[in-house]
């Protein structure tokens, strides 16, 4: 006879009732291995261009959420993305600026406003560091067809999402 939990594991699944069984245990440690190893080889590309563009970590962390903004980015927002004091987001962005990689632009409405963009001629030095990533993502996504990305997409999307909800120290 089943037990009440293995009936909740197989019936919590996407499906429903009858549909896919949730992740297990086993099933989840292998995902954080995984996800540990990747964001371990991210972050060994990350340090390596910090270390030949004469950048901390942080700054080509503020690199990556001024590229990935769905709008132009302020040092407010900066700040809240990153975890950062304002005077510690000052002193990155400008580092960033004499080092070429980003510019500030005021609003023209209102002056107090500042947008930070990715100066386009950093991005070819950043396309060519990490086009050996681009190579291997697209080697791994070559292995999959488009439904299976989907799921995958949809997987890392959702993660983003949850661990967005969380504060610096993981908690909710």
């Amino acid at each position: 006879m089943a037990r009440a939990d293995d009936t909740e594991r197989r019936t919590a699944g996407r499906g429903g009732p009858g549909g896919p069984p949730a992740p297990g245990p086993a099933d989840l440690q292998a995902f954080a291995v995984q996800l540990r190893r990747m964001n371990g080889e991210i972050n060994r590309m990350v340090h390596g261009f910090a270390h030949r563009n004469g950048l901390h970590v942080t700054d080509v962390q503020a690199l990556a959420a001024i590229l990935d903004a769905d709008e132009p980015m302020t040092p407010g927002r900066l700040r809240e993305h990153l975890g950062l004091t304002s005077g510690a987001v000052t002193a990155c962005v400008d580092r960033l600026e004499r080092a070429g990689h980003v510019t500030r632009v005021r609003e023209s409405s209102d002056r107090r406003v500042v947008h930070l963009y990715y100066a386009a001629d950093a991005k070819p030095a950043a396309r060519s560091y990490f086009r050996p990533l681009a190579q291997a993502a697209g080697t791994a996504l070559a292995r999959f067809d488009d439904a299976e990305l989907a799921v995958a997409l949809r997987f890392l999307t959702a993660l983003n999402e949850e661990l967005a909800l969380r504060d610096a120290s993981g908690r909710s």
